[in-house]
């Protein structure tokens, strides 16, 4: 099954994008889809069908175990009028493309799925609350996510369903984001050590935007809150001390060092993310008053997932960490 043709049994979702999201989202929805009588399809890139890599090969083959549908489409090809035709038939879009696509991406998408009518809308905004951050972060993604708040606040013909994660947790752990370096023992707090951050695994944000989407009563043109867990960059540093067991270099960037940086390298886009992970104001949220922490809905913590990438790390073979 590599079109959707088993997305003519409405009402039907789509999710754009199979990536670590939209993956993590099929896996814990095409259950609750399919048990429910519901078609589920999800939009990749033609290369990914005609020339697949060995990843995007066993993805696929997951997907159609789950009975997925594949939909190919360009997106940073075809026009937006050809977005808006193949969106027209979908009850449900699940905007899980991230940034990859560029600036604009995700107003254009908003635009399309509005201009469909659509009747239900996850946008990505899988991160942090916009509508404290406000425009001006220096952070032109930032920006962009603000906006897309207001065109689906603007509008009453589709409903809407903003989750808000914090960052992903890997993305703390990533050597590039310049947070935490693993492999050097370094942890670097942003601003200060009393900084709080909020992060939420693709994992656990498929299995409760899964839950959110069967909720009832219907959950609609509100802002939901997950987390994973909630941290100052102090109790992060003290995470990765106990877990790896040794002794960890705590180096503080404050906020003017980080401005410095960025003034230095201003194309830098992680010199940015750090910048605005050091603000705390709108990027951090009590775990407790979450929909997971109500629900009841398990989620992996900092300590067990950095406890269980230490035990994979240990049971590969040698040379496969640098893959």
């Amino acid at each position: 099954m590599t079109t959707h043709d088993n997305a003519n049994n409405a009402p039907h979702t789509l999710v754009l994008g199979a990536g670590e999201l939209g993956m993590a989202i099929l896996r814990h929805l095409a259950p609750r889809q399919k048990a429910a009588g519901r078609a589920l399809a999800v939009l990749v890139t033609p290369g990914s069908i005609d020339a697949p890599t060995a990843r995007q090969r066993q993805d696929h083959a997951t997907l159609r175990a789950l009975d997925v549908a594949l939909v190919p489409f360009d997106l940073a090809q075809r026009s937006e009028e050809e977005l808006v035709s193949l969106l027209r038939p979908f009850d449900t879009v699940i905007n899980c493309t991230g940034f990859v696509a560029g600036p604009g991406t995700q107003l254009r998408l908003t635009r399309a799925v509005l201009a469909a009518g659509v009747r239900r809308h996850i946008p990505w905004q899988f991160g942090v609350d916009y509508d404290i951050v406000g425009k001006g972060s220096g952070q032109p993604v930032f920006d962009e996510q603000f906006d897309v708040r207001g065109m689906l606040r603007g509008q009453d013909r589709t409903e809407w369903i903003i989750i808000s994660t914090g960052m992903f947790t890997s993305f703390l752990f990533e050597k590039t984001a310049g947070i935490v370096d693993l492999d050097a023992g370094i942890v670097r707090g942003l601003g200060s050590w009393a900084t709080q951050v909020t992060v939420t695994t693709p994992d656990d944000i498929g299995r409760c935007t899964a839950a959110i989407l069967f909720e009832m009563p219907r959950i609609a043109n509100q802002v939901v809150y997950l987390a994973s867990d909630t941290v100052s960059y102090g109790q992060l540093a003290d995470i990765v001390g106990q877990v790896t067991e040794r002794a960890v270099e705590r180096t503080l960037l404050t906020r003017e060092a980080l401005q410095a940086g960025l003034a230095a390298q201003p194309d830098d886009a992680k010199a940015r993310y750090r910048l605005a992970f050091a603000r705390g104001d709108g990027l951090a949220w009590s775990k407790q008053n979450t929909y997971n922490a109500q629900r009841g809905i398990p989620t992996s913590d900092i300590r067990t997932w950095l406890t269980q990438l230490s035990r994979r790390a240990d049971n590969q073979p040698s040379g496969i960490h640098d893959e």
